[in-house]
């Protein structure tokens, strides 16, 4: 058995529960087996979902400075376990621990704290009437929420969603990614222990189709739906939960271009570039994969930037001097590389990486792939079209702003970019033109829960962050009241 070993299991009404049928979980940088996960089925499904209405009747009808108090000693549980949530998140997706301690956990209990303060402190509106009337609004939680999250930050994502829809009165049957189980299941021991009441915290492992994951978004009493993931999931999900009307949030896949223009700070320039590109391994939706150059930096900037991704070290994710990591299964890596192969095929030029590094025993088994940087490619082409989630970036000179955002947006997400110059006018007129839900400018994935967040076209369906998610999280009524007595 190795030495790190995880029996997870299902949380139901406030209770850990086994499943009957079960799936390994793997260890992404050897592929050793590390624990099993249940695979739920409808018996699991249909108790969470019946566990969480149940819960509904009086959750929804506490205080919010109530909800606040439990979901207060949740974060602070989050914070007190950040030790082991970063070592377990390091041993769930393979991202270096080095990445988990310096703010990762630290977001992951904000994601909780700062949706139960929110919670408290919105307002309402109120609409007086030249007659005497006045209509107000109230914002009531809407029932049992379904969240779906991905396996590349599985713990930021999870609490991201479950923050908000506890804060604002609802019940939650939380899915985590096959692939990553185990940080759904410390969250579930955490909020066991700050007491948040049976059946409004809820998590179901298991897979995606004809599994526990489609039977949830099918189920008749789950009110809402928020997905993160790929786009043909989110598709599918969309078309089951059109079948009795559940409201929906999607944010999908990402192809994220990083735009360098030629006033900008070269050193500036490359570390930001580099974290875009390899955060996280490029697993990651916000990611910056297409590097658009302006031709009078591109030689200077491609030569610093090769050298600066040269020095990313793999191997060992718990090594605090790793600073690459595992990608998620062996099946992810064929997948990458097969992107790769084919852009090298068709002419492009492979600059760095391409394989996997040298790496000792037992890392060389593990799902490795060296920081590769691909040249002389054309917009069109399928490396450039599709998420390829992988630490791999293209790289293409441009002349002009205009041609610099055709090629930007051409492409059919529109989630996120990067802009980087010292023109103030041009990231204010660039910013607006990218069509993407996210815009930074001169940094790479700074957050602030009060914005919203989300994409435009096949990158998602909605926004959340702030009010945007209080409006999805909520029902809004109006109440007309009437002067006479």
């Amino acid at each position: 058995m190795h030495p790190y070993w995880f029996d997870v299991q299902h949380y139901i009404n406030g209770q850990f529960v086994e499943g009957e049928r079960h799936f390994e979980i793997l260890f992404p940088a050897t592929n050793e087996v590390i624990g099993r996960a249940p695979e739920g089925r409808e018996a699991e499904v249909d108790a969470a979902v019946r566990a969480a209405n149940t819960a509904f009747a009086y959750w929804s009808q506490m205080p919010p400075s109530q909800r606040r108090r439990y979901l207060r000693a949740f974060a602070e549980g989050i914070r007190a376990h950040e030790e082991e949530l970063a070592l377990t998140e390091s041993l769930d997706v393979g991202r270096p621990i080095r990445e988990n301690k310096a703010s990762y956990v630290a977001r992951v209990a904000a994601n909780i704290d700062f949706f139960a303060d929110f919670a408290v402190m919105h307002g309402s509106e109120a609409y007086p009437m030249e007659n005497g009337y006045i209509n107000y609004v109230l914002r009531q939680p809407i029932g049992v929420a379904a969240l779906i999250t991905p396996w590349n930050v599985p713990m930021l994502l999870e609490t991201w969603k479950i923050g908000p829809a506890l804060a604002f009165g609802n019940t939650v049957v939380l899915k985590p990614a096959e692939l990553t189980p185990i940080g759904a299941w410390k969250l579930a021991q955490i909020a066991h222990e700050a007491g948040l009441p049976p059946g409004v915290f809820n998590v179901v492992h298991g897979f995606g189709p004809d599994s526990a994951g489609a039977l949830l978004t099918q189920h008749p009493d789950v009110s809402l739906i928020s997905f993160t993931g790929e786009t043909v999931t989110g598709k599918a999900i969309m078309s089951a939960a059109s079948r009795t009307l559940k409201r929906i949030s999607f944010e999908l896949g990402g192809k994220g271009a990083t735009l360098v223009f030629a006033d900008s700070d070269l050193d500036l320039a490359v570390e930001t570039s580099v974290r875009a590109a390899f955060f996280n391994q490029g697993e990651f939706c916000l990611a910056g994969p297409r590097l658009l150059v302006q031709r009078p930096l591109y030689e200077p900037f491609l030569e610093r930037f090769l050298a600066r991704a040269s020095t990313l070290q793999p191997g060992n994710p718990l090594d605090p001097e790793t600073t690459l990591g595992a990608l998620i299964s062996r099946e992810h890596v064929q997948r990458v590389r097969a992107y790769i192969d084919q852009a090298v095929a068709e002419g492009a030029t492979l600059l760095l990486g391409g394989g996997p590094p040298h790496l000792p025993s037992p890392y060389h088994e593990g799902n490795f792939l060296s920081p590769t940087v691909i040249a002389h490619v054309q917009p069109h082409d399928r490396i450039c079209q599709e998420e390829v989630f992988g630490p791999v970036v293209t790289v293409a000179p441009f002349d002009s702003e205009e041609e610099a955002l055709a090629v930007a947006n051409g492409v059919n997400y529109g989630l996120s970019s990067v802009v980087l110059t010292r023109d103030v006018g041009r990231a204010i007129r660039v910013a607006e033109a990218l069509k993407v839900g996210t815009v930074w400018i001169n940094d790479f994935f700074v957050r602030d829960l009060r914005v919203p967040f989300g994409g435009m076209k096949q990158s998602g369906i909605g926004r959340e962050g702030g009010q945007h998610s209080l409006e999805f999280y909520t029902e809004t009524k109006t109440v007309c009241l009437s002067n006479r007595s």
